[in-house]
């Protein structure tokens, strides 16, 4: 194997020089803000998890983990996501803290997907967890701040696809019993929007006409509250009847806060099925193909860690919002070049010192006996403005 290039880095892996990075803190910084506002206390989990229990219960697949060994031997894993972590501090070091507890986040994570040309193996996620609260209103709550989220963000034309698990797998329950096998091949297709797939998928089940066209229907219950009486008559089993209740006091709870223009109920949405427990939902940008945040309630994770509790929340994918937003400007403070000779140094210094009092000012020196003649004819370079405490 030869050896890699000294400027070369491994696939996935990405550098961020300073203009991208002033406009990812500024997306970081400004979304965090209103995760504040709205009673969000942001948390920081470590970078490595052991395997055996956060990696084991993330939401990843065990072949996108970057895994490690330690000294002794035990298996680390560099974090993948954020909602284990925090379901493993919510069960430890927050368990004396009464339920709900609202906590937010921004970290980079890892997952290794160098066979998908193109795609990042470490990016940047924003996101909230609300644990303890089962309720219909929760689960509007995180819907109407991943709403406000992407505002902040800068993003502004977008849609939340709002769906919910439950209503898949009763639907599946009641037209296809006991056909395991099947279930899990329709919604693995649907998992990766591969309606086509779909499609001749259930045409391949030899199934009765009305439960072919009563599953192939489901691509189409997709809109506003519509669906709701749409989805009621297309499945009476009590799992499908509950979950689409549910969906539809989100879709109220959503009104209430004036943000449902925003959403579209789509009932093909399953998210991870193996990881969400009930209504999931997904952001999309309308300049980007591909999610820009995606959440879902998640009633299971934390009885892996010893304190059962309901939760929901959802995260940003920063570095995908930065390719939405990233031709704005972010608003540059003023920049000072200070240039100085040996006589005038503690001068300059003690000048450089009392302007970066101002935190609206950044300030550089640079001594004159290092400026080359042609660089002195350019001193106002870069957007500076230029003092100089030189001998005359």
């Amino acid at each position: 194997m030869s050896k890699p290039k000294v400027f070369e880095k491994p696939v996935g892996a990405k550098d961020y020089l300073p203009d991208a990075v002033a406009k990812l803190r500024n997306i970081e910084f400004r979304v965090l803000a209103c995760m504040e506002r709205w009673g969000y206390n942001q948390i920081i989990t470590p970078t490595l998890e052991y395997y055996d229990t956060v990696g084991v219960a993330s939401s990843t697949e065990d072949k996108k983990l970057f895994k490690l060994l330690d000294r002794k031997g035990k298996t680390l894993v560099l974090r993948s996501e954020l909602t284990a972590p925090i379901a493993r501090v919510a069960s430890s070091l927050l368990k004396e803290q009464e339920f709900p507890l609202r906590l937010s986040y921004h970290s980079n994570v890892f997952r290794s997907i160098e066979e998908e040309a193109g795609r990042d193996s470490e990016f940047y996620q924003t996101g909230v967890e609300l644990i303890g609260d089962a309720t219909s209103e929760a689960d509007a709550e995180v819907v109407a701040l991943a709403i406000a989220s992407l505002q902040a963000a800068g993003v502004e034309k977008f849609k939340i696809a709002l769906g919910h698990v439950g209503f898949l797998n009763g639907l599946f329950q009641e037209t296809l019993e006991g056909r395991m096998d099947a279930q899990l091949s329709l919604k693995e297709h649907l998992l990766s929007r591969d309606y086509v797939g779909y499609r001749e998928a259930i045409k391949k089940l030899s199934l009765e006409p009305d439960v072919e066209r009563e599953l192939i229907g489901v691509l189409r219950l997709r809109g506003g509250d519509e669906i709701c009486e749409q989805a009621r008559m297309v499945s009476q089993h009590p799992i499908a009847q509950d979950a689409i209740r549910h969906l539809c006091e989100v879709w109220d709870v959503l009104k209430a806060y004036g943000v449902s223009e925003h959403v579209v109920i789509d009932l093909t949405m399953i998210g991870d099925f193996s990881y969400y427990t009930g209504m999931t939902f997904e952001g999309y940008a309308a300049e980007l193909g591909f999610p820009v945040c995606s959440g879902g309630r998640y009633d299971n994770l934390l009885s892996q860690f010893g304190r059962p509790a309901p939760a929901t929340g959802f995260a940003l994918k920063t570095n995908r919002i930065l390719e939405v937003t990233g031709k704005e400007q972010v608003k540059q403070p003023n920049r000072i070049l200070i240039a100085y000779d040996a006589e005038h140094r503690e001068a300059a210094l003690q000048l450089a010192k009392d302007m970066r009092n101002d935190e609206t000012n950044t300030v550089s020196i640079v001594i004159t006996q290092l400026v080359t003649k042609e660089q002195d004819i350019d001193l106002n370079r870069a957007g500076y403005h230029v003092m100089k405490l030189i001998a005359e």
